[in-house]
């Protein structure tokens, strides 16, 4: 949609209250549509490392605003108090590891006149992956309010991938070669 620059002045305004969590420069994505009579605000966070995102519709934009703003808050203040609680790392896992780039493909499966299904790819999103402990991962599973997350594990230095179970706890796929 077009944004006006009332409606770019709040949704900045909202972000700036949130920056107030963190000690260093954080980046944000907004993007705002509009389908049919929702109208639907989505806003990811990216800073030292972490991805926290929030997705919110309602019938009025500065509403669906204010609504991803307040999730965000909630997910940011959950993210600071597990930080706070937070165990050190030991020195096998503090090593300096560098940062690999990870690129999720989201496909789309369309039937053919042949009943074989075909695939296209409908979004691609390219990540910095730092390594983290297994705990770490599910902490920002939770953040990004997504079903799953690669992640390379600070214990194996492997790709693993985390995902939620309906049953309210995580799966963790381990690959072996």
């Amino acid at each position: 949609m077009e944004m006006t620059d009332a409606l770019k002045s709040y949704v900045e305004t909202g972000l700036e209250k949130l920056h107030s969590h963190f000690n260093k420069v954080i980046e944000a994505d907004a993007v705002l549509t509009v389908e049919k009579h929702r109208h639907i605000a989505e806003i990811t966070l990216h800073t030292n490392g972490i991805r926290i995102h929030g997705k919110e519709s309602s019938s009025d934009m500065y509403a669906s605003v204010d609504a991803v703003l307040s999730k965000l808050d909630k997910q940011v203040r959950k993210y600071r108090d597990r930080i706070n609680n937070h165990k050190p790392r030991m020195a096998k896992e503090s090593r300096d590891y560098h940062h690999g780039i990870v690129e999720m493909v989201y496909h789309e499966g369309t039937e053919t006149e042949s009943a074989r299904s075909t695939h296209t790819v409908i979004e691609r999103e390219k990540f910095a992956m730092k390594p983290m402990m297994v705990e770490e991962a599910a902490l920002q599973l939770e953040l990004i309010d997504d079903i799953f997350l690669v992640f390379s594990n600070a214990e194996t230095q492997q790709v693993n991938v985390i995902y939620a179970r309906d049953d309210g706890t995580y799966g963790l796929i381990e690959p072996q070669f």
